[in-house]
């Protein structure tokens, strides 16, 4: 009788190894599904128009007409809005692509199915929090935020931006060039 059983879980296991290969195949599908997406959004009447990628990364953007009639402020504020707007489209896009995904993994059984005693951790995992759409201070976005962590700004004298970097390392331009590989600051 020890053989029956043997031979029903192993059936049990390829039929689950079978699921999970279709799984892993889906996965495939929904991952150059997904890398394909993007999703635009236009604000301030289509004067400011942001297009991201799946990863919600800034791909395009675009000023209409008028564009000339929003002061700096009001045009990073514009760009700003229009890029959440569009990280969140894609976002749903993107949920809405693996929403099959997540279904079949429903009616996989779980470990704890399989392995007696097994226990169940998965209530156990942490949600991710999602990031803040603020300044990292918790104030509203007044200026925009450089790719480099420096801010911009209107200086109030002769209202051009003025760029301050506070992650910037000092060099000294004086200096004389060593002689490659040797020099010791290697």
């Amino acid at each position: 009788m020890r053989p029956m059983v043997n031979e029903q879980a192993r059936a049990e296991m390829l039929s689950v190894l079978g699921d999970v290969r279709e799984q892993l195949r889906m996965i495939a599908r929904m991952q150059q599904d997904r890398a394909r997406l993007t999703a635009s959004a236009s604000v301030r009447n289509k004067r400011v128009t942001v297009t991201v990628n799946a990863d919600g990364v800034v791909v395009e953007t675009k000023f209409g007409p008028g564009i000339d009639e929003l002061g700096y402020g009001e045009i990073a504020r514009a760009v700003t809005e229009a890029a959440q707007q569009a990280a969140a489209e894609v976002a749903r896009r993107g949920s809405d692509l693996l929403a099959p995904l997540h279904d079949q993994r429903a009616r996989l059984p779980k470990l704890t199915d399989l392995i007696e005693g097994m226990p169940d951790i998965a209530d156990e995992v942490p949600t991710p929090m999602p990031a803040p759409l603020t300044k990292p201070d918790g104030t509203e976005t007044d200026d925009p935020v450089s790719a480099e962590g420096g801010t911009v700004s209107a200086d109030a004298d002769d209202a051009q931006p003025v760029m301050l970097f506070t992650d910037v390392e000092s060099r000294d331009h004086d200096r004389k060039p060593a002689h490659g590989v040797t020099e010791s600051s290697w």
